[in-house]
């Protein structure tokens, strides 16, 4: 029976879309939008208690936070190589990277809110526009760090869901933070999106429904 995926293009939902991907896992899409009250309906209320995507249905039971579906679906999955094993030198490291992937989340967020969702200009702060960028920026120093030392990926052993839930968070990073700074990071999220189940994931999906630009400078002050 396939999993049903309650999603928006272009939202975290994509993460577990991609890994379901990955892993072979059939999934049935059910599209929403952000901004046609279909969040609000009382259906989906009864799935996800915040009224946010991705809600996952799966296994006679419904996820709703797109880390803890990650690693669910890694640990009642097998025939993968998507997470070291417990006693894995890469564990630590593994878990690190899937919640700092939050991190670097949370930037991207506050600045969708500032030019994205905010309906007036006089909502919005370029001050605030300007710390959260800088933020941002800040914290993708630790992905170039990481892929210094020659690495394909996150962790030395290879491709895992660690990927999966940052690489769909550099792609919406990379909006706001000109990668030309992050040789490594751009060269990493290449990688990614040239990936075959990344692409099928993307075409399941279709297209994003958030960014009209490839990029939003920062407005004056």
């Amino acid at each position: 029976m396939a999993a049903i995926l309650h999603s928006i293009a272009g939202s975290r939902s994509f993460r577990v879309n991609w890994l379901l991907h990955e892993l072979g896992e059939k999934v049935e899409i059910v599209p929403y939008a952000i901004m046609d009250g279909s969040l609000q309906h009382p259906e989906f209320k009864a799935k996800s208690p915040a009224r946010r995507v991705p809600a996952l249905e799966l296994d006679g039971r419904v996820l709703y936070e797109s880390g803890a579906i990650v690693q669910y679906l890694c640990e009642t999955r097998t025939g993968h190589s998507l997470m070291p094993a417990i006693d894995s030198d890469e564990r630590s490291g593994w878990l690190q990277w899937i919640h700092y992937a939050e991190t670097i989340g949370a930037g991207v967020q506050n600045l969708n809110m500032q030019h994205l969702f905010l309906p007036k200009e006089w909502m919005k702060s370029p001050t605030v526009m300007g710390i959260e960028t800088k933020r941002l920026a800040i914290a993708l120093k630790a992905v170039e760090t990481a892929l210094q030392d020659g690495r394909s990926y996150l962790l030395a052993s290879g491709f895992s869901a660690a990927d999966v839930m940052m690489g769909f968070t550099l792609e919406s990073a990379s909006r706001y933070v000109r990668f030309d700074g992050y040789p490594q990071t751009s060269q990493y999220l290449a990688r990614i999106k040239a990936r075959a189940a990344y692409q099928a994931a993307e075409a399941a999906e279709g297209p994003q429904q958030f960014y009209t630009q490839d990029f939003y400078e920062l407005p004056e002050a």
